[in-house]
């Protein structure tokens, strides 16, 4: 039985084009946002060097050094759990391992974000 349906209507929707778009923009935003952010964490860090514990106390709670901290973690973390992402679903070609792998990666990812993150909060909070 022949479809009534175009060419074009029997494939939207499948192959890997569903979603990729917005996984590649995600890459190069958060790798945008990478390049200030890190190029200030290195530069404010050789501008410490030799400072003891309590200086660099007080500079992480500086709300403005805390936040751009907070950001620096969330989009590292992001970043590379988006980059892993990519090589798992590349190379792991058994469906469970894939599935178990990415779910792994996922929440390694929000577990050391979180905790980067809750630690500068506690330093910003109690000094």
């Amino acid at each position: 039985m022949k479809s009534m349906r175009t060419p074009m209507a029997r494939v939207r929707g499948l192959g890997s084009a569903k979603d990729g778009t917005a996984h590649w923009w995600a890459q190069r935003l958060s790798a945008l946002a990478l390049i200030p952010l890190t190029v200030w964490f290195v530069a404010s860090v050789i501008a410490m060097a030799g400072a003891d514990h309590a200086a660099m106390t007080a500079w992480v709670s500086s709300p403005v050094v805390a936040g751009l901290l907070v950001l620096l973690v969330v989009a590292t973390f992001y970043h590379g759990y988006l980059g892993l992402q990519v090589v798992v679903e590349d190379y792991v070609h058994h469906e469970g391992a894939k599935f178990a792998t990415i779910i792994a990666l996922k929440a390694l990812a929000i577990v050391l974000g979180l905790a980067g993150t809750l630690s500068v909060l506690t330093i910003l909070f109690r000094g």
